[in-house]
């Protein structure tokens, strides 16, 4: 069976309006490249708003389900596709979380991830917006293909993506926003993009699925995101990638049968030690 995945890496502005028109249209140019299941990128509707700690960007929250998701429903019914949307989630008064929505190609809303790994770094202070999600890691069964989402920080972590696969992902999104500080240098930026993409190529091989990673381009202050959204197969082999600073409609056509051919050669799962892992429940181990 095959699906055919779009990924869409763009720039935002400060007007959340313009940037939900933006993404609109750019979903209908995939559709019309025969996308069938859409990701956007991380925080797509504002500019990335946690680089700095303002108690004025709250006001760009929203429940979900909320007036966005349902303007992507009825998108998503008209062209027959599954739509991946994260969102800045107003959960209850005080309480808000960095989400992604999952819409099946009927229009049917069929629910939502909360970003478990949640940053602090310079730049990066996610944790003064959002509490860590305090569901279970999601499995979506759409029209098109049995997906997993995860979102960006948890891109490092080998035990999202393995409990997601584990619950029968066959391709795993990544909605993103990482980049450069603008002060660095060539080769920092190097090793930090090469890290990023060969520890969500590991989680492919490791899993045997396909990991889709959507992310954003463009400066914003003294950010810039480093773009390159690419898709990976079972085998960790790049099928597609967008260059650094610019815009991108990427769309790639996923053989599903390749995650059964792959496992069956290399069966990673079959020969997992479960027994053996109570390790992994402890912040570290000292000795």
């Amino acid at each position: 069976m095959n699906v055919r995945v779009g990924l869409l890496q763009m720039s935002c502005s400060a007007d959340k309006q313009v940037n939900i028109g933006k993404v609109s249209g750019m979903i209908r140019e995939a559709a019309a490249k025969g996308a069938q299941i859409i990701c956007l990128q991380e925080l797509f509707s504002s500019l990335y708003f946690c680089w700095e700690e303002n108690y004025d960007n709250f006001s760009l929250a929203e429940a979900i389900p909320g007036p966005t998701t349902m303007l992507f429903q009825d998108l998503a019914r008209e062209l027959d596709i599954v739509l991946i949307a994260s969102l800045f989630e107003k959960r209850a008064q005080g309480v808000y979380h960095n989400t992604t929505a999952v819409i099946d190609a009927d229009g049917t809303y069929l629910g939502k991830y909360r970003k478990h790994h949640i940053p602090d770094d310079p730049g990066y202070y996610e944790k003064f917006y959002f509490a860590p999600g305090d569901d279970d890691y999601q499995v979506f069964d759409t029209k098109y293909a049995r997906i997993g989402v995860l979102i960006c920080w948890d891109q490092w972590y080998p035990e999202a993506a393995r409990i997601t696969s584990l619950k029968g992902a066959e391709i795993l999104f990544y909605p993103t926003a990482i980049g450069w500080a603008t002060s660095q240098d060539e080769e920092t930026n190097r090793q930090q993009f090469q890290a990023w993409q060969t520890v969500q190529r590991g989680h492919s091989v490791a899993n045997g699925v396909f990991v889709v990673a959507v992310n954003r381009t463009g400066v914003e202050g003294a950010m810039n995101f480093w773009g390159g959204s690419f898709v990976s197969d079972p085998m960790g082999d790049i099928l597609c990638q967008a260059p650094h600073h610019d815009e991108e409609i990427l769309v790639q056509e996923l053989d599903l049968t390749r995650i059964d051919e792959i496992r069956v050669h290399w069966p990673f799962l079959r020969d997992r030690r479960i027994d053996s892992y109570g390790g992994i429940l402890k912040r570290y181990i000292d000795k």
